[in-house]
């Protein structure tokens, strides 16, 4: 029987974001409650947020938070407000394309009507970010319908970073996957990368899949190869922070090894995504902005002495792009898309 996982990683209440503070597990389920707009961009910097489809919701909130409490003397001053805000919640994170896409949702509702009250279009801002979240959890189920098809009984899967529930409002991408045919009665085996050098996949990948009764176990990243030259992985599943317009995919960094190792081992490689991470005016990979993130991540966190000699250069990439020639096909809310995928995605993504 699916366990219970009785949480949003995002949510509005009482007039503040309410978040799980993701930097706490897996030792500590932990909720933070955000009221300004500075601090929202700091959970988001620091990844106290994370996830494709969480940083738009949590994008879409804070433009409300920016605005809620302002007075404006007409809408001139308003939309120049608008502006500001979007502006700076955009500069958190450059990667991750549903960030910019909530981003730009909200801008629309924002300036849809200039001749309504703007405390009414602060109303609709709201209620839009609001849609956003619940369009979110129905994306997620399909994907998770969709993608359980092309899993078998006793699959074993291997996975990294984390694209589940965590990294959405409340469901995952490729996790959604897992969680749906394992709905369905599939039993089903679950390799974790760690995924250095956050550890996104050995601190909440395992810590939901547990929770959810899923059979886990935790890998060190670089023994990927040896588990596929052993026969142990059937599949591998991934989630995606922008898919360019020909299939090109980033996500967390290792993901391309994966891909190349799956394509030696001749392993099926799938991308877990909703329509939103699609970024349809991104030609290819090499256009897809990738974040750098600090040093002290490699050779600092989570260790109780510091890794490398002081003064050490560092190159710390958050992600890399996966070629569509590598991927065996796209898991989507609208459907399974397949090569070519250039002609696939313009038909089935809006």
């Amino acid at each position: 029987m699916e366990k219970s996982m009785d949480f949003r990683t995002i949510d509005w209440v009482n007039g503040r974001i309410k978040i799980i503070d993701q930097r706490q597990l897996p030792g500590r389920l932990s909720y933070l409650h955000i009221k300004d707009l500075k601090r929202l961009w700091q959970a988001i910097k620091t990844l106290t947020v994370r996830g494709a489809p969480a940083l738009g919701a949590a994008a879409a909130l804070g433009v409300y938070l920016g605005v809620k409490n302002r007075s404006f003397k007409n809408f001139n001053d308003f939309e120049r407000e608008l502006k500001r805000v979007i502006g700076y919640i955009a500069s958190s994170r450059p990667t991750a394309k549903n960030l910019f896409w909530a981003l730009e949702r909200i801008r629309r509702a924002g300036i849809k009507d200039p001749r309504r009250p703007v405390s009414e279009i602060k109303k609709a801002i709201l209620a839009e970010a609001k849609k956003i979240m619940e369009e979110d959890i129905i994306s997620c189920r399909k994907i998770g319908c969709f993608g359980a098809k092309l899993i078998n009984h006793n699959d074993a899967i291997l996975t990294i970073c984390n694209a589940g529930s965590l990294a959405t409002v409340g469901y995952g991408t490729a996790l959604g996957v897992i969680y749906q045919a394992k709905k369905e009665g599939k039993k089903i085996k679950v390799y974790s990368c760690e995924t250095r050098p956050i550890l996104q996949g050995a601190r909440l990948t395992t810590w939901e899949l547990k929770k959810r009764g899923v059979d886990v176990t935790l890998i060190c990243d670089n023994m990927a190869a040896t588990l596929m030259q052993q026969g142990k992985i059937d599949k591998v599943i991934t989630g995606a922070d922008r898919i360019a317009s020909n299939g090109d995919s980033a996500n967390k960094i290792g993901t391309y090894d994966l891909a190349v190792l799956s394509r030696y081992h001749k392993v099926p490689f799938y991308v877990a995504a909703p329509a939103s991470t699609f970024d349809l005016e991104v030609k290819h990979g090499k256009e897809i902005p990738i974040e750098q993130r600090p040093a002290e991540e490699i050779h600092s966190l989570f260790f109780k002495k510091r890794m490398a000699a002081k003064g050490i250069k560092v190159y710390n990439p958050a992600f890399d792009v996966t070629p569509a020639s590598l991927i065996t096909a796209l898991i989507t809310d609208k459907g399974i898309l397949r090569a070519p995928f250039r002609e696939s995605i313009r038909r089935m993504i809006p």
